[in-house]
């Protein structure tokens, strides 16, 4: 072999590898199963809508979204932001998705009154998908098809009960109910947050693998538990599979596992970790199979920080590698890989031939959004367009309110680490007085650049906006300090947030300009807070437009820009 030639094979090597976190934005409580030669998974959204986002990946480290289960959730007047009522941090939870007989799975329960569960098929992963039950609220549930037809959920906190399901999801009469798993029996786990239920079936075993959390125990981070059994009713034993502070952010725990049943090779573990302002990411893993455990990443229990491809033709000389053989992309860089698959720019054009792709098109096709794109609570419709002004997204005032957490038709993307920007081009020209608009870091504390028409003046105000809730998950104020304030005469404003996750940063930085050319920074940096008593979410970019004296303005949004570093 040539210099040249060992140099370009070194080169292409280094390309082989990518970087945990796999998916480095707000993507929690994962679920994945395998198809053919495919990956889905779904995972939380809670109170955005369209909700239940299934992504599909050819490799674990790609995705990209292909559907959303359901249009909206319909329990009553808080999902739509009435009367200063909310579902943040309740809604959709804990996704659990299945592939059987022919027909992709999926469960969730919607926390908070009612407190009932949903059951959704689909033919195909791109939908659209089918109401089929509304069971018992049943806490981080996991839905399980046995080889006997029979069906199961493994749920609950503290441990894990057993519960069989009849036709109708329903526990079923005189069937298993029992719990298998009880954190209070073991030293280990007494007093530990253990819960996130994901189960496999393998070499004759049950899984059940778990996240185990002690808050404010010192030196001990959060975990992936794993408990198994031959018998699906018990006793089930234990084994620590994934135990690291990975990067001081506090350790990883609940996910799940997934890969090819007829043999040990080929799989893999997807767990989730808080990583702060940017919210809960989940990290990609080899699991390697040692006496029937199935141990994730290294043999020492930790994350892969750089994995790279091992080829079957070339065998490592470590015994520990050749164990963990998987292929990923030759174009996979050492960087964490791209978002692009679920976060990206929207030059807001409708694309008038998604209609004719489906019987019964799904609700982002019947609207002509981009699947980046979730709105905060169930949309009010008729306040927004993408067809009125072409290539224009207009956003119609539809309710007074009097601060953003209750305004309906806020349009949000997450953020994504370690550092992201996002622009809007916006025509204002049809603001009413009263109306504010913008684009905003968007949490529980939120760094909003607003535009304020009062008075017959426009002004951009940089605030730093922070909601106070009482229960349940009702907005009792929102403090607002503005921080800086310019007057505007121009009909055309852009606006831009710059996200900045990298370790002990989360903040969030803002800029604007009047001809989208030369950008002015306004203000100072806002702090962005991962708080799971309010949203519990990763912040978002969020571009929204409200009234709080009268409806009938609307803003025009040219187009949305991202740019992930």
């Amino acid at each position: 072999m040539t210099l040249l030639s060992a140099a370009l094979s070194l080169g292409a090597k280094a390309q082989e590898t990518f970087r945990n976190p796999v998916i480095n934005a707000d993507v929690p409580d994962v679920s994945v199963c395998k198809v053919a030669d495919t990956y889905y998974m779904i995972s939380t959204t809670m109170h955005l809508m369209p909700g239940g986002p299934v992504m599909k990946s050819k490799d674990m480290v790609n995705w990209e979204i292909a559907s959303y289960v359901f249009d909206r959730i319909d329990d009553g007047p808080r999902y739509n932001l009435e009367d200063g009522a909310t579902v943040y941090g309740q809604g959709q939870w804990a996704s659990s998705i299945r592939y059987h007989m022919g027909k992709f799975w999926v469960w969730f329960t919607a926390n908070g009154a009612p407190g009932k569960g949903f059951v959704f098929s689909a033919d195909s992963p791109e939908g659209p998908w089918t109401l089929v039950a509304r069971p018992p609220h049943m806490h981080d549930a996991s839905l399980f098809f046995d080889e006997d037809g029979k069906k199961y959920l493994f749920t609950g906190s503290g441990g894990c009960t057993v519960v069989e399901l009849d036709d109708n999801f329903n526990p079923k009469e005189g069937g298993l109910n029992k719990k298998v798993v009880n954190g209070g029996e073991d030293p280990q786990e007494r007093g530990a947050l253990l819960e996130g239920s994901s189960v496999i079936k393998h070499n004759g075993y049950y899984y059940i693998c778990m996240i185990s959390m002690k808050w404010g125990a010192q030196g001990r981070v959060r975990r992936e538990v794993c408990y198994r059994s031959r018998n699906i009713a018990g006793p089930y034993e234990k084994k620590i599979i994934l135990e690291t502070p990975f990067e001081s952010y506090g350790g990883v725990g609940q996910g799940c596992l997934v890969g090819d049943d007829q043999s040990d090779k080929n799989w893999w573990a997807l767990i989730f970790q808080d990583r702060g302002g940017v919210g809960r990411v989940p990290s990609a893993m080899p699991v390697t199979w040692v006496e029937d455990w199935p141990m994730c990443g290294e043999y020492t229990g930790e994350v892969n920080t750089q994995i790279a491809e091992i080829k079957e033709d070339n065998p490592s000389d470590n015994p520990r590698l050749d164990r963990r053989r998987y292929r990923i992309p030759s174009d996979m860089s050492k960087k964490h890989p791209s978002v692009k698959g679920f976060i990206g720019s929207d030059e807001f054009d409708f694309p008038s031939d998604l209609l004719n792709k489906m019987a019964k098109p799904t609700y982002h096709a019947r609207t002509g959004l981009s699947l980046y794109w979730q709105w905060n609570h169930n949309p009010i419709d008729e306040a927004w367009s993408l067809t009125e002004r072409p290539g224009y997204l207009r956003l119609k005032t539809a309710r007074v309110v009097n601060n953003l957490n209750v305004a309906p038709n806020t349009l949000t993307q997450r953020m994504s680490g370690p550092e992201c920007t996002g622009a809007v081009s916006l025509d204002i020209s049809k603001m009413k007085d009263g109306d504010i608009c913008g684009l905003a870091a968007y949490n529980g504390d939120s760094g909003v650049l607003r535009i304020v028409k009062k008075g017959g003046k426009t002004m951009l105000q940089l605030t730093e906006e922070k909601s106070v809730f009482k229960q349940p998950r009702n907005i009792e104020r929102v403090d607002v300090e503005v921080i800086e304030e310019v007057a505007l005469k121009s009909k055309v404003v852009y606006l831009k947030v710059h996200g900045d996750f990298n370790p002990r940063r989360d903040m969030a930085s803002f800029s604007y300009s009047l001809d989208g050319e030369n950008w002015k920074t306004i203000g100072r940096e806002v702090p962005m807070r991962f708080d799971y008593t309010r949203h519990f979410m990763g912040t978002k970019f969020a571009i929204f437009n409200y009234a709080t004296k009268k409806i009938g303005g609307y803003v025009d949004v040219d187009w949305f820009h991202f740019e992930e570093k």
